[in-house]
């Protein structure tokens, strides 16, 4: 009973493609093989009524997938009145051969409809069918055969839908994941660049009275932090809007490390990169930029009384290791909270069979380390 109620409650899938070329040519087809048989074919009753009957059924075919429901039971419609009326004419076959074609309706029923209306339709479907059947008195091996025939267009019709949702499925979770790769490359530029802008305006507001000219210097500081935001905020909407080559975009990596030093802030940045750092993959490459990033970033943003952070890069056999080390207070309790940047280096350095820990350092400070391997598909 739980299973036909899920098939009743099952929604009709979204967006059906609209009328098109093919479903024109297929009622036009339909309608040449009415015309044909209705030329070649003599001595049956109801002659014009049967093929204009016929004919009508051709926006049914125009409509299938919009209207699967509508269109499935006007077909059938059409079939059942043609056994009434072969049973009032006491003829031996009034219906059209080409008629045939009325299970491409009831394809498309079970391809495009709701639960709803495919358990509507099919009832209707069966007692036009076993109707017919007992209007034709169809012995045994015709009635098999027929009622294996509609299942059969129902089952094409079940594979499509499973197939198709299997395809919205596959892109609902690929855009989902680029919608979370979204999400971390906003997190770690804004909220880097942002961080730095804000511990440079606290700075400046402190200075401001005392030592003007050092005043300048930050907000010169922080006019370059903001022009750097505005750069890498173009440059991602420049990814989302580019086609499927992505040769022309720059990717920020481990030769941009060294950018983010600054030996005159409070704290100071040092860098150091080994030389060896040099031809790793796309992937590894990127990752070791925006985890070193997203790690200043929490220290500049965390790091009570920190005087200085250091960024360092270098190679362990085959994998890469980078560090992040500040000398601030390890006592407050928000350092080790499961914030989105420390979930977002953590995704980062998994999804490239790497690993990331962050914590206490043993002589103090905060320490966050990521190895990860130069293997990496590029």
């Amino acid at each position: 009973m739980a299973g036909w109620r899920s098939v009743w409650r099952e929604p009709r899938p979204l967006d059906p493609p609209p009328v098109g070329r093919g479903d024109a040519l297929i009622t036009g087809a339909f309608a040449a093989a009415v015309l044909v048989e209705a030329v070649t074919r003599s001595g049956m009753p109801w002659h014009p009524f049967v093929i204009a009957l016929a004919l009508a059924l051709g926006p049914a075919f125009l409509w299938r997938r919009q209207h699967p429901l509508v269109s499935c039971l006007v077909a059938f419609g059409v079939a059942g009145l043609l056994s009434v009326l072969q049973v009032v004419s006491a003829s031996a076959e009034v219906g059209l051969t080409s008629m045939v074609a009325i299970v491409l309706l009831l394809f498309s029923m079970v391809r495009w409809g709701s639960g709803r209306e495919i358990v509507l339709g099919l009832t209707f479907v069966a007692a036009v069918v076993a109707l017919g059947m007992a209007v034709s008195q169809a012995n045994w091996a015709e009635l098999i055969g027929g009622v294996l025939f509609l299942l059969l267009c129902i089952a094409l019709g079940v594979a499509a839908r499973v197939r198709a949702d299997h395809v919205d499925r596959r892109h609902r979770e690929m855009r989902n994941d680029e919608r979370l790769a979204l999400a971390r490359e906003l997190h770690d530029t804004v909220a880097h660049h942002v961080s730095a802008i804000a511990v440079q305006a606290q700075a400046g507001g402190v200075v401001a009275s005392q030592q003007p000219q050092q005043a300048v210097h930050i907000l010169a500081a922080i006019e370059s932090e903001a022009s750097r935001t505005l750069a890498e905020m173009r440059s991602m909407v420049r990814l989302l809007r580019a086609n499927d080559s992505d040769d022309d975009l720059v990717h920020r990596g481990v030769a941009d490390v060294a950018a983010l030093a600054r030996a005159d802030g409070i704290p100071a940045v040092i860098v150091a990169v080994a030389a060896d750092v040099t031809g790793l993959p796309l992937p590894v490459d990127v990752a070791l930029f925006r985890i070193a990033q997203e790690s200043l970033t929490n220290s500049l943003r965390h790091a009570r009384h920190a005087t200085r952070v250091a960024i360092e890069i270098r190679r362990l056999g085959d994998n890469v290791r980078l560090s992040v080390v500040d000398d601030g207070d390890t006592h407050t309790g928000h350092r080790a909270s499961n914030g989105f940047g420390l979930t977002g280096m953590t995704e980062r350095a998994l999804l490239l069979g790497g690993s990331l820990t962050a914590g206490p350092g043993p002589r103090g400070g905060w320490v966050v380390e990521a190895v990860l391997p130069t293997g990496v598909a590029r």
